[in-house]
């Protein structure tokens, strides 16, 4: 014997008490903008760019950075820049290709970098110089399907951030190691078991 079907009273008792409201307020989905216009679409600037760990940390054991200008920069801090032996660069791993520091790297700056033309970047514009070279991979950063990002995918309702190339990439040894992939889920239904 089957259960009797729903009423309609039940069924606008049960859609009268489901809030219409998001339980997290910064999800609501804002009022759409003018035909053409667009939220803008932020590349969030990781704090790890222009430092180099060092082998000390902090009280919380997070590695204590040090800016790269602190040395290589124009206004480099002689005292700092004149301690030979330092371990600032011993924990650099440079696995990058066939490519040498001056490479990225402005050698008269190095808290500045350069294209392949010889155009001079800021570090922040970092997402100009792995796009000459990694072209294709940019490419589907641009169109979302690469790199991961949050907020909205149609940015007439909201705003976007993307997360930049050393978000996930270490830039001196940018390849992702390997991962064992786990086992596929056991479900229980599939091999009629209960």
């Amino acid at each position: 014997m089957s259960p009797p079907p729903p009423t309609s009273l039940g069924a606008i008792v049960f859609l009268a008490a489901c809030s219409t409201e998001f339980a997290d307020p910064g999800r609501e989905v804002g009022p759409a903008v003018a035909d053409g216009a667009a939220y803008p679409t932020e590349v969030h600037t990781p704090t790890t760019l222009g430092v180099v760990d060092t082998p000390l940390v902090d009280v919380n054991g997070t590695p204590i950075g040090v800016a790269c200008a602190t040395c290589h920069g124009p206004d480099a801090d002689s005292a700092w820049a004149a301690r030979p032996g330092e371990p600032f660069h011993t924990g650099t791993e440079l696995d990058h290709g066939d490519l040498a520091c001056d490479a990225c790297h402005d050698p008269a700056d190095r808290g500045r970098l350069h294209l392949a033309d010889g155009r001079s970047l800021e570090l922040g514009d970092t997402m100009q110089l792995c796009a000459q070279c990694h072209g294709p991979k940019f490419t589907t950063w641009q169109n979302g399907a690469h790199g991961g990002m949050n907020g909205y995918w149609d940015t007439r309702r909201g705003p976007r951030l993307r997360n930049h190339c050393v978000d996930c990439h270490a830039p001196h040894a940018p390849q992702i190691a390997p991962v064992t992939p786990m086992p596929r889920a056991h479900d229980r239904g599939l091999h009629g078991e209960e």
